[in-house]
């Protein structure tokens, strides 16, 4: 079984992570930018959070057989902090590099006047860069947040093909799937979306411009929730393992592939003796 995460946050894993990822099947995965937890004050923050994005992590990523792209945006909240504005002054050199695979994440959190501009001028970017997007729904007020996602989405005149709309659940996955956008859901352990209600929502509404992630960050979570939704949808009896590819694999090269930089064949094998800027993920030595 081969899997591709779509949205999965290494920077807040470790390499036992990485291990237990590839022994799952993960050969692929895009890492959004995305909030740290901790406040960053300095647009140097968030151009060296930038950087390691385009660098150390993909070279730790291919340490264990990982294909690693990631996407690029500021983030929803710290839209609302005005130190942090200028960051969108910086995002053009960081959209023309060639592993970024898509401008995001891009959203709500709280739905703020803030919040909307930092949306319409980033949709501007995709437009401008030629790259789709990677959108934040609000964990508070799901519903209206998607709404009112998918109506600035309408009027940026962006593609709806080139937006996948993340974060959803059984309220707002119809109005998504209606735009023609595709529907992203993150499986977790005790909240967002659980394996079984994932393999609900596929019975109803298909695999067609479905993606399903981890999200796995510094929060409770879980890398491994690719795997377990994918082994949940066999056991379901529904699906075989074409569906499986398909949701797994085929639509998130489907979606980002839209970027023309999602080089898959070149697939690193496993080896932890490199080095990257004279580090190496090994500690303590050979």
């Amino acid at each position: 079984m081969r899997i591709f995460d779509p949205h999965i946050h290494m920077t807040s894993r470790t390499t036992d992570d990485y291990e237990a990822m590839y022994a799952a099947g993960v050969r692929a995965l895009v890492e959004p930018a995305f909030w740290l937890g901790q406040p960053r004050t300095t647009v140097g923050a968030f151009t060296d959070y930038f950087d390691s994005l385009l660098g150390w992590e993909p070279f730790r990523a291919a340490q264990f057989g990982i294909q690693h792209f990631c996407t690029i945006a500021l983030n929803p909240k710290e839209a609302n902090d005005p130190r942090c504005l200028p960051v969108l002054d910086e995002l053009p050199r960081y959209l023309a590099k060639d592993r970024v695979v898509a401008v995001g994440e891009i959203g709500y959190d709280s739905m703020t006047k803030e919040e909307d501009e930092a949306l319409a001028h980033q949709l501007e970017l995709a437009i401008e860069h030629e790259l789709p997007v990677l959108v934040h729904t609000p964990h508070r007020d799901k519903a209206a947040g998607t709404r009112r996602t998918l109506d600035v989405v309408r009027e940026s005149g962006i593609a709806p093909e080139h937006v996948l709309v993340d974060h959803l659940n059984e309220l707002t996955v119809a109005m998504v799937k209606e735009r023609g956008s595709w529907m992203g859901f993150s499986i977790y352990p005790k909240t967002k979306m659980s394996e079984d209600r994932m393999v609900r929502i596929l019975r109803e509404y298909g695999t067609e411009r479905v993606l399903v992630n981890s999200a796995a960050d510094w929060g409770r979570s879980d890398p491994l929730k690719t795997r377990k939704t994918a082994d949940a949808m066999l056991a379901d009896g529904s699906f075989d393992q074409d569906a499986v590819d398909e949701v797994m694999w085929r639509n998130p090269v489907a979606f980002y592939g839209q970027s023309g930089r999602l080089d898959l064949d070149d697939v690193p094998k496993p080896d932890d003796s490199g080095l990257f800027e004279g580090n190496s993920v090994r500690r303590g030595g050979e």
